[in-house]
């Protein structure tokens, strides 16, 4: 039977020219479709929003092109600006060196923290970033010291005996750590505290030797005051949290209820009670006629206050890591402290990365409630002698902005590296 011509399928043998796809589905246009005027309620939320915007700046933008910055104080100001827009930044070119240094410490040694704060950025590159030399951790190990002898001066020679009692602490913990590890930490510890003790004494004796000025504590403010904190408190505060983490987990029950205890205590304490711990109450502890440095005392309370916090995020991570993964690490015959340090811990470090990088941000924009026990960070110096004075009592704004882009510029800094890391360390289970 033959077949007919309609019933044949038909196989083009050329093939058709491309053609450009449609304007609305490809470049900006589809963007702004897509996520822009994705329908009604899209719409209008983006009209909204580009209203909002439109007002803010329309009031902003002029405050600050208007704003003069080479005037005397507020009046010549409001003099030049004559009932414009405008804001008096006059205050940041007169009064910086006091908001980034403190009203005391000395202009002629300014270069120190600045120095400490360059020397800052080199020592944290080899810890953050895996694609920094190795190399440089030895100049991250010292960072420490360098900076306490730049900042507060003296002799370099007690920051040379503290940096040895820390080599001796670790040579103590290695070598004990495979019979207890609790007891190697207490031991180390005490070996640190010893040998620090030790070097007051040689810095008595050799007062001269590389010595900078000293510079006392009271002297220092400004927002070197503020990071002097956020830096020394977080990185103090990140071991002792994985140790209260480790503690509270801890099968022996006298150093499991003291983790426990002192947790619960710190997080139901205000920080601001705390900080008025350390500058009256803890005085009335001490031997009459000892001193006890105002910013050790600080650090202390800020240190123990972020520690509780994050130990209670790391034993989140802990918590939720499979129970496989410890006796993983009893069938290949780890101890201890080798199945923590290879195993537990950095599985749990990475699920509490966020959790961590919230305390640590919150911990660095608290360091602001010194100001409240009259030191005279970057808000106390602000709150304190620039606004108590003649010549700029009334500028806010601009003091205020000025404060708000310190802080955000670190913070975000620190918010932009979490997601990096994560991102690196596919945090996400994927």
């Amino acid at each position: 039977m033959p077949v007919e011509r309609s019933q044949i399928a038909f196989v083009r043998e050329e093939q058709l020219p491309e053609r450009s796809p449609p304007v609305l589905e490809t470049g900006a246009l589809k963007w702004i479709r897509e996520n822009l005027l994705n329908g009604v309620t899209g719409t209008l939320l983006t009209l909204v929003s580009l209203y909002a915007i439109y007002f803010v700046l329309s009031s902003v933008l002029p405050w600050i092109i208007n704003g003069l910055w080479n005037t005397n104080n507020i009046r010549e100001c409001k003099d030049i600006l004559a009932g414009m827009s405008g804001g008096c930044f006059s205050v940041l070119s007169d009064r910086w060196n006091q908001l980034l240094f403190g009203i005391t410490y000395p202009n002629d040694q300014y270069w120190r923290p600045s120095l400490a704060f360059v020397l800052l950025l080199i020592a944290l590159a080899p810890v953050l970033f895996s694609q920094v030399p190795r190399q440089l951790l030895v100049f991250s190990a010292l960072y420490p010291f360098i900076a306490f002898w730049l900042i507060w001066g003296g002799t370099i020679l007690f920051s040379a005996v503290a940096l040895i009692g820390f080599g001796v602490a670790y040579m103590v913990y290695s070598r004990l750590v495979a019979r207890s590890f609790a007891v190697a930490i207490v031991v180390g510890l005490l070996a640190a505290v010893v040998t620090w003790w030790l070097g007051g004494f040689v810095s008595d004796a050799f007062p001269d030797f590389a010595a900078l000025e000293v510079v006392a504590s009271r002297d220092m403010g400004g927002f070197m005051l503020n990071m002097i904190l956020g830096v020394v408190c977080v990185s103090l505060s990140l071991p002792l949290g994985i140790l209260l983490a480790l503690g509270r987990q801890s099968s022996m029950p006298i150093i499991k209820w003291i983790c426990v205890v002192f947790i619960e205590f710190i997080r139901g304490v205000p920080l601001i009670t705390l900080l008025f711990v350390a500058n009256v109450v803890l005085a009335y502890f001490l031997p009459p006629g000892s001193n006890f440095d105002l910013i050790l005392r600080v650090i202390i309370m800020i240190t123990m206050f972020a520690a509780a916090y994050i130990a209670e995020v790391i034993r989140g991570g802990l918590a939720a890591l499979p129970r496989g993964q410890y006796e993983a690490a009893d069938s290949v015959g780890l101890d201890y402290a080798q199945s923590m340090r290879l195993i537990i811990l950095p599985q749990a470090l990475k699920i509490s990365i966020p959790g961590i990088v919230n305390v640590a941000v919150g911990l660095f924009k608290d360091t602001t409630l010194v100001s409240v026990i009259s030191m005279f960070d970057l808000v106390g110096m602000i709150r304190g002698p620039i606004l108590a004075s003649t010549d700029w009592n009334g500028v806010y704004w601009e003091l205020w902005l000025f404060a708000a882009v310190l802080f955000f510029t670190v913070c975000y800094g620190i918010s932009q590296y979490s997601q990096w890391l994560e991102r690196q360390l596919t945090t996400d289970h994927r």
